[in-house]
């Protein structure tokens, strides 16, 4: 009975490791996608910016 309840911890434990490993790859993924879509609103907003030059410009 004891082999079986410290395979079943040692299952547990590797478990939570794993799952702790996917949320910090899933809050690193999130961070980067915001970060890449500021940048994107940033670079969106620029080119807005230009657009309006040349039309006053023209």
């Amino acid at each position: 009975m004891i082999p079986i309840l410290v395979f079943a911890v040692v299952v547990l434990v590797l478990a939570i490791v794993h799952v702790a490993k996917i949320h910090d790859k899933e809050r690193e993924v999130y961070w980067k996608l915001h970060s890449e879509e500021l940048e994107h609103q940033r670079k969106m907003q620029e080119l807005e910016e230009q657009l309006e030059r040349v039309k006053q410009g023209g």
